[in-house]
Order: structure tokens, then sequence, then C-alpha cells
């Protein structure tokens, strides 16, 4: 069970806390009573989320690139952060075919850096590496992949995170642990809600379309993935970087993802957005080929709920209503920062979950 006042006070340091997962992550830390610091890359020009619930008034929100070992060590030990939560990453599997190198360099040299960082600052007791579900080697299996499972990614980005598995791990036994540092990766899957604005992402994709009058272009509807909201996961880490930090022996792997009702198709997830999202909205298969993509991806998730009894809450029908009311609102200009707050408490009170 969370309990987010045990943030409330703590200094917490967030890679990629511009991103999509990163602002609701600081929104969550923020409304807990912590003291955030984030280190990222700007977002993108375009609509981004960060802005719109104006976290940069909320927190100390640092603009660097964790290829920059340098910056990114400096700025932890001006911090002096207790938890380090690290997001930061390049998160597109098409992305990755086009910039391998730049995909890699921030991956793995990035996941090296904040580690090296971790390791020169002697006020971290909690590393968490939140990695993917991609992370193993796709057998295109009907089971769940296991934490015990072979890591080996098939594309840049999946293998690339399969490195920062390996990195955390080397660096793990051979600095932290001693340091008195617990050490976890998080392996989520497919997350989805409001504020994503990502190229090459369903949910957002769908938007883009609907609110142009066009048809939602699907290109692999038939590939199977484990969709959850994006609260789901954030949850998730919260508990186990909490668990740690009371705890050394609850570090370790996690899955984190949806129960198996909730991995469907692409295709399946464009009709529960479309059902949703209400009006004209419709889908049609624009299939043409393109790099290799996993048809068949599943998580277990038996080992974080034996650990933590923890669970997802929203089905992946609530997950995509949720979703598709917060873009709704966002177009019709309300206040998007309480609105994403009343989701926000909206769902930890569902969780049973203490909250400020």
């Amino acid at each position: 069970m969370n309990n987010l006042a045990f943030f409330k006070g703590k200094k917490v340091f967030l890679t990629g806390h511009t991103g999509f997962k990163g602002s609701w992550l600081s929104r969550i830390l923020i409304l807990a009573g912590a003291e955030v610091t984030g280190y990222a890359l700007e977002a993108p020009k375009e609509a981004k989320l960060f802005d719109t619930l104006q976290l940069e008034n909320n927190m100390h929100s640092v603009i660097g690139d964790i290829r920059d070992r340098e910056k990114l060590i400096s700025t932890m030990q001006e911090a002096q952060p207790e938890i380090v939560l690290h997001l930061a990453a390049q998160p597109i599997v098409r992305e990755s075919y086009k910039d391998p190198v730049g995909t890699y360099e921030t991956n793995v040299m990035g996941t090296v850096n904040i580690l090296e960082a971790v390791r020169q600052t002697k006020s971290v007791k909690s590393f968490l590496n939140v990695t993917t579900d991609k992370v193993y080697k796709n057998n295109e299996w009907e089971w769940g992949y296991r934490e015990t499972d072979e890591l080996d990614g098939y594309d840049p980005y999946s293998n690339s995170k399969s490195c920062s598995e390996l990195v955390t791990h080397s660096y793990e036994k051979s600095f932290l642990k001693e340091a008195g540092v617990a050490v976890s990766t998080a392996r989520a899957g497919n997350v989805i809600g409001g504020g994503d604005f990502a190229p090459d992402r369903i949910i957002p994709d769908c938007v883009r379309a609907v609110a142009k009058g066009e048809k939602i272009a699907v290109r692999n509807p038939h590939s199977t993935r484990p969709y959850q909201h994006v609260l789901e996961p954030l949850g998730a880490y919260l508990m186990i970087a909490q668990a740690q930090y009371e705890n050394p022996a609850c570090a370790g792997s996690y899955n984190v993802g949806p129960g198996d009702d909730d991995c469907i198709t692409t295709g399946q997830l464009a009709d529960l957005f479309c059902d949703s999202w209400g009006g004209d909205a419709a889908w049609e298969n624009l299939y043409q080929g393109g790099p290799h993509e996993a048809n068949f991806l599943k998580l277990d998730c038996s080992k974080i709920r034996t650990a933590f009894g923890w669970k997802p809450h929203w089905q992946v029908a609530q997950a995509v209503k949720e979703t598709a009311v917060w873009y709704q609102a966002w177009l019709a200009g309300k206040d998007m920062t309480a609105f994403t707050d009343e989701q926000i408490r909206k769902y930890f009170t569902l969780q049973e979950i203490a909250f400020l």
C-alpha cells in the first residue's frame, strides 16, 4: 500500500521530468509535498504537458542532457536528494531506427551517468531506473515474461533499455549496495493518459486525428500490448522507491503491467477510444509494413503483487475513458492543472492510498 505522505519533505531527484510520464510524476510528488528537482531536456515545441501544468512554478527544473555527465553530477550534488527516479530516455521504437547511436548514447550512457552521479552523491538512499517491458527477448509466446527471463531487446530502443538494466545491475553490485543505496528497476508496459503529445503513439495519433475531423490511422492494428493508464506504473514506482528506502531488502527488478484482460490489440484500443470520444470518431487500418516491432508482448506481474500487494485499479476501458475526457477538457480550454489534480486524487483515493 502506498503512502504518499511518506514523500512530504523528501528530496526527490527526477530525470525526464519534462516528458509525459515525468510531468505526471512531478505533479504527484508536488501534491505529496516533496522537494522535487527535475533534470531533462526541454520538452518539444508542440503542446506539452510540463508547460500545460505549469510545473516549473512548483519545483526546481533544470534543463540539461543526461549525456552531459559533469552537469548532471553537479546538479544532483547541489540537490542532495534522498530518492532518485530515472525516467529520462529516448522512448520511441521508430526513432531508434532513425538514430540508433543517439538512442544508445541517451539510454545506455545516460544510465551510466545517472548512476555515476548517484555514486558520487552520498545523500541518496533509494534509486529506481524505469525501463520497459521491451527489455525481454521476445519469443512471441502467450504467457507473460517474468523478471528472471532473458534480457535481449530486438530493436535499438528495446536493446538499449536491456543494456540499461545490465548497467544498473553492475553499478549496484560494484558500488551502490556497499554504499547503502537500494537499487531497483521497473519494467512497465505501454502507458496511456492525458497530455501525451509524442509522435508514433496510438493515443496522441487518435487525438490529433479527431481534433482535425479525420479518421484515425492505425498502422499495427493486430499488435497486442499491455496497455495501462499512466497513473498505474507511477504509483508502483513510488511504492518501490519508498519500500526499498525503508527496507533495502525490497530492492530488485519488477514488472509493472495490467491484468491479462487488458492486453489488447491496437485496433481494440482504437475502438475503445472512439467509443469514449463519441461523435464521428473512427479509425482505419493503414498497415504499410515498416521496421520490426513485436506482435505480442505480455508481462507476468506476480512478483510486485506478492511483494507489495500492488495491482492495477483502472481496467483498460476506464483508462481510455479517463484519457479521452482529459483531452476533451484540454481542447475545451479548461484549467488542466486542476483537472489533472482531480484525476490524480480520484485514482489514488480508489487505491485507498493515504493522500495529503
